[in-house]
C-alpha cells in the first residue's frame, strides 16, 4: 500500500469530517473526472490535470498535464520532485494538498490531506459551478415567473368557470364533457344525488349563494321537522369555542345555521351520504334536559359512556281494545300485557313433551330435535326485522282447532272471534242433536305426526268434554284445559252464569323502539340466545330485550378503537316522520328518485313516548294496530 489519501469537510460550526481511502499503487491521477483518485470539483482544475508519482519511500514527483500550473509550499510549477518527510504543500485551484508520511502506517505509506480552502473558481473568478452551468441568465425572473402563474390561476380556475356559471344559468342538464365551473367542484356527487350530475343548479340555484333548504325541499318535500322549531330552539346549547367563530364567519358570508347541508354533506364521493356526525346530535341531546325541563328524554351524548337505559314501548294495560303504551327502563325489569300466555321455555326444550312432538313432525316439518327460534321468527324481506307471529303460519301445526269432518272436510273453530266459536258450536250441536260430535266416536288422544285430518277432532272432544250438549261445550273451550283458554286471557262477563266469553286483546309488537332502530341483518352471525334470554323465559308478558350492557360488549361511542364505532345515527333518525326509522332503511319514507330520504339523530322535542306500531286483538279478532 502506497498512499493514504484523506477528504476533509466542514460542518457550518467548523467541525471535520474525514474519510479516508487507501491505494495500492504507484501513480494517482489528480482531476475534475470522477474517475480520478483525487477528485477536485473545481473549474479551475481540468478533467485529467496532474498526477502523483511514489519515487521512493520518502519522495514523490507531482507533474500536470500540458504544462498547467500548480503551487508548492508557494512556488508555482508544472512539476516538481516533494521529499515527504519534510512536508509540502500543494495548490490546485481552490483545494489544498498537505503531503506528509502517515504517523500511524508503515514504512513507505504516504499520507495527503485534501480539503478545499477557497471558494470554487472558473479560472478568472470565484464563481459557484451550478450558476457556471444554468440557465439562470436566460430565463426570466422568479418574480416575472411568479406574477405570470398567478395570471394564468386566476384566468383559468376564476375568471373562466364564473363566465361558465353565468352563462349556464337556467340551463337544467348542460350535458356531459367538461364545463370551467367544474374546477370548483369538491368531488362526486352520493349515490342518492347521482342523477343530478349535470344538473349543478339543482342545487346551486344562484352563483356565490350557499345552498339554501329550498333546494333540497323541491325533492324532499316529505321530509318532517325534527320537531317544534321553537322547542329546538331552546333545546340547541349556546356555541361556545370554536363555534362561535364560525357562525360569525357564517353570518359575514350570509350563510344561515341549520341548513340541511350542515348535516347531509355532499360531494363526498360516489358512495352512500355519510351519516352525521355525533357531536351535531349530542349538542343538544348531551345537556337536554338542562333547557327543556319538562322532557321525558334523557341526556345522551356518547353511547359508551353517556346513554341512558333503553326504554322500549311496553303494553301496561288495555283501555278497551286499545293498549296503554309506556316507555319502561329495562333496569326496571317491565311486564308487557300481550294478552297470552306462550312460554318460550317450555317450546324451546329439548327434553319435554314439545321437544318429542318435534322430533315426532320433523319429517313433514323440516324440523330438527327441539323447537329453534327461526322456526317461528321468520326475517321480513328485508332482513331487518321480522314476520308478524300469526296463528294461522306459526301455531296451528300443532295446536289446530278442528272439530267434525264432512265429506272428507274438516271443520274448524273460528280463531280471533269467540262470538263466532259459540256459534259453529251452538250450531253443530243443534244439527247433530247429540252431545258428543260423530266424529269422535271410539277416537282417542291425536298422536304426534299423524295427520290432522284423521285425529283433529279427538284433540277438541278431550278439551270441551263430551256432555252436556253446546253450553258445556262453550264453557269448556273457554275454561281450564279448553283451547281457547290454554293460549289466551279470557275475560268473563259480569254474569259468571252467561255463556259471554271474551278473548283479551293480544298485542303482538313488531317494534319495540320507534325513535330508534336494531339491525338484525346486521348481526346475523349471532345466535338469538347471545341477545334473547327465551330459553329462561316461562311467561309471556317477559320483556326479552338485551340491556344497554349487552349491546355495549360489542359497541362503543364514535370514537371507539377496540370496539365497534357507533355514532347516533346507526340507530336513531332525525327526521321524525310516519313509520321513522323503519321507512327509511327499508327505502319506503319520502324519496326523490327512487332514493330514500337520509335520517340522522332522534329526539322527541316534544318530549314525549310515540308507541310502536302494534297488532292487537278485539274481541278475538286479529286487526293492525
Amino acid at each position: 500500500m502506497s498512499f493514504i489519501v484523506r477528504q476533509i469537510s466542514r460542518t457550518a460550526e467548523g467541525r471535520e469530517i474525514i474519510r479516508p481511502r487507501e491505494f495500492d499503487q504507484e501513480v494517482l491521477t489528480v482531476g475534475r473526472d470522477t474517475a480520478s483518485d483525487i477528485h477536485l470539483a473545481d473549474l479551475a482544475v481540468t478533467l485529467n490535470h496532474a498526477t502523483i508519482r511514489q519515487l521512493g519511500p520518502d519522495r514523490i514527483r507531482v507533474a500536470t498535464e500540458k504544462d498547467l500550473p500548480f503551487t508548492v509550499n508557494g512556488r508555482t510549477t508544472s512539476a516538481m520532485e516533494i521529499p515527504v518527510a519534510g512536508g509540502a504543500e500543494i495548490r490546485f485551484g481552490s483545494h489544498r494538498l498537505m503531503v506528509s508520511r502517515d504517523p500511524e502506517g508503515g514504512a513507505g505509506l504516504i499520507r495527503i490531506d485534501v480539503e478545499r480552502v477557497e471558494a470554487l473558481s472558473d479560472a478568472s473568478e470565484a464563481k459557484d459551478e451550478a450558476k457556471v452551468f444554468s440557465l439562470a441568465g436566460k430565463m426570466p425572473s422568479k418574480r416575472a415567473v411568479a406574477w405570470g402563474t398567478v395570471i394564468v390561476v386566476l384566468l383559468v380556475f376564476l375568471a373562466w368557470p364564473i363566465l361558465t356559471a353565468f352563462q349556464s344559468q337556467g340551463v337544467k342538464d348542460r350535458g356531459h364533457g367538461f364545463h370551467a365551473d367544474q374546477t370548483w367542484t369538491a368531488g362526486p356527487l352520493s349515490l342518492a344525488h347521482k342523477t343530478l350530475e349535470t344538473n349543478c343548479q339543482a342545487c346551486h340555484q344562484k352563483p356565490f349563494v350557499a345552498v339554501r333548504d329550498d333546494s333540497c325541499l323541491a325533492c324532499h318535500a316529505g321530509v318532517h321537522d325534527h320537531g317544534d322549531p321553537r322547542r329546538l330552539a331552546v333545546a340547541k346549547a349556546a356555541p361556545a369555542g370554536f363555534d362561535k367563530i364560525e357562525i360569525a364567519f357564517k353570518g359575514a358570508f350570509n350563510i344561515p345555521e341549520g341548513r340541511c347541508v350542515d348535516c347531509h354533506l355532499e360531494h363526498e364521493g360516489a358512495t352512500r351520504m355519510p351519516p352525521a356526525r355525533q357531536k351535531f346530535c349530542a349538542d343538544c341531546h348531551g345537556s337536554l334536559s338542562t333547557r327543556l325541563t319538562d322532557t321525558e328524554i334523557s341526556d345522551a351524548a356518547d353511547f359508551g359512556t353517556a346513554h341512558p337505559q333503553f326504554r322500549p314501548a311496553v303494553a301496561v294495560n288495555f283501555d278497551g281494545p286499545s293498549p296503554i303504551i309506556r316507555r319502561v327502563s329495562l333496569d326496571q325489569q317491565p311486564k308487557e300485557d300481550n294478552g297470552l300466555k306462550f312460554p318460550h321455555a317450555m317450546h324451546l326444550s329439548t327434553t319435554n313433551g314439545v321437544a318429542q312432538m318435534v322430533r315426532t313432525m320433523s319429517g313433514e316439518q323440516n324440523w330438527g330435535q327441539s323447537l329453534q327460534c327461526k322456526d317461528c321468527h321468520t326475517p321480513d324481506a328485508n332482513g331487518a326485522g321480522f314476520r308478524p307471529v300469526t296463528m294461522e303460519q306459526n301455531c296451528q301445526m300443532c295446536h289446530d282447532l278442528a272439530f267434525d269432518k264432512v265429506d272428507g272436510t274438516i271443520r274448524t273453530l273460528r280463531h280471533g272471534d269467540p262470538r263466532q266459536v259459540v256459534a259453529e258450536l251452538r250450531s253443530y250441536y243443534g244439527s247433530h242433536g247429540v252431545a258428543r260430535p260423530p266424529i269422535l266416536g271410539g277416537m282417542g288422544r291425536r298422536i304426534p305426526g299423524q295427520g290432522a285430518a284423521a285425529t283433529a277432532a279427538a284433540d277438541y272432544y278431550l278439551a270441551v268434554g263430551h256432555s252436556g250438549g253446546a253450553d258445556a261445550a262453550i264453557a269448556k273451550v273457554f275454561s281450564p284445559g279448553g283451547a281457547c283458554y290454554d293460549c289466551h286471557m279470557i275475560n268473563r262477563a259480569t254474569n259468571p252464569y252467561t255463556l259471554n266469553f271474551e278473548v283479551h286483546p293480544v298485542r303482538l309488537p313488531q317494534r319495540y323502539f320507534k325513535l330508534g332502530w336494531f339491525d338484525h341483518r346486521a348481526h346475523e352471525t349471532e345466535s338469538c340466545e347471545s341477545c334473547h334470554s327465551a330459553k329462561k323465559s316461562n311467561s309471556a308478558t317477559d320483556v326479552m330485550l338485551p340491556g344497554i350492557a349487552t349491546c355495549r360488549s360489542c359497541h362503543g361511542g364514535e370514537s371507539a378503537h377496540v370496539q365497534v364505532p357507533s355514532s347516533c345515527a346507526m340507530c336513531h333518525d332525525y327526521h321524525r316522520g310516519d313509520g321513522a326509522p323503519f321507512a327509511t332503511r327499508t327505502g319506503n319514507g319520502s324519496t326523490s328518485g327512487g332514493e330514500p330520504v337520509a335520517n340522522r339523530g332522534g329526539m322527541s322535542a316534544t318530549g314525549r313516548a310515540d308507541p310502536s306500531p302494534v297488532t292487537r286483538v278485539t274481541g278475538g279478532r286479529r286487526a293492525a294496530g
